[in-house]
């Protein structure tokens, strides 16, 4: 039986080794088929952006053309007008209130509930969970009329808070269920550990374990963070006022009935990645490492 043991444990090493070629065991056409994929790939990621940055630099007038033209009398004429003429500074602001809002209340009741449902089983653990995958389940555009029923009833229309709440109704669910899944990889002897040396449950919790849980915060609050920042159908519908608008919807005023003026809606739409952007540079250390994590449980 011994020796049947180590018989398919090495038929099974050599099938994994076979299975799995390291980097300079590649054959070259395979290795030119992969980078070559890549490379196609790249390409077709970055000329998008790259074609909307080159838009922005245009004059208004020139930004639809029969001509296919790289440059075209660059200039920053349409960032100082979306800068200077329109109301996009308002709409920054009350995006980033809107979605630093959102990431730190999304944060907090994200991490707190899948900390409780992965360490303590209290009645309707369970059923909680559930609740969180089925809120999933329904798109967005069903929700916004029962949301907007009990935002009017509240009076949370045409509020940046009311908007909040609104994106953590759909941000908490997922998150949750994603920080669950890394705390359950994170030893239980940790908390036992400190409730030893006298720690409280939240004690345990805000001192130990989220130190040790940071890949997964980040990506949760990089998650957050855009579910709020480029979202148009709850802000459409829950902001009244041009005063509240957020970046997303005050974009829409750059397209008219019969004509769109595509050099200031590009020149807007760059500004509005660069906030994403540093999110993502000040996460992108922990990003890998946290959307991998919550996979297995050991």
């Amino acid at each position: 039986m011994a020796s049947e043991a180590v018989v398919q444990e090495v038929a099974t090493g050599e099938a994994s080794t076979k299975k799995f070629r390291r980097r300079d065991q590649r054959s070259p056409l395979a290795s030119f088929a992969l980078h070559f994929g890549l490379f196609i790939a790249l390409i077709w990621s970055l000329v998008p952006p790259i074609w909307a940055l080159l838009t922005s630099l245009k004059p208004n007038d020139q930004a639809i053309t029969t001509e296919l033209k790289v440059f075209v009398e660059p200039s920053l004429n349409n960032y100082t007008y979306v800068l200077t003429e329109t109301d996009l500074p308002r709409w920054f602001l009350n995006s980033v209130i809107v979605a630093a809002g959102t990431m730190v209340i999304g944060l907090f009741l994200s991490a707190t509930a899948g900390y409780a449902v992965s360490r303590f089983r209290f009645p309707g653990h369970k059923s909680l969970m559930w609740s969180f995958l089925i809120t999933q389940m329904f798109p967005m555009a069903i929700l916004i009329v029962p949301i907007y029923n009990i935002f009017a009833r509240l009076g949370l229309l045409n509020n940046l808070w009311g908007l909040v709440i609104a994106y953590c109704t759909t941000a908490v669910p997922f998150c949750a269920w994603m920080l669950k899944g890394y705390f359950d990889t994170i030893p239980i002897e940790i908390d036992e550990a400190g409730r030893i040396d006298g720690l409280t449950p939240f004690g345990t919790f805000y001192r130990l374990v989220l130190p040790l849980a940071r890949p997964g915060l980040a990506v949760t609050a990089f998650y957050t963070f855009l579910t709020a920042w480029g979202e148009v159908a709850y802000a459409t519908a829950f902001l009244t006022s041009d005063a509240k608008k957020t970046l997303a919807v005050g974009l829409q005023t750059f397209v008219g009935q019969f004509k769109t003026e595509w050099g200031y809606l590009t020149a807007a739409g760059i500004l509005v990645t660069i906030p994403a952007v540093i999110v993502f540079l000040l996460v992108q250390r922990n990003l890998v490492a946290g959307l991998t994590a919550g996979g297995t449980k050991g």
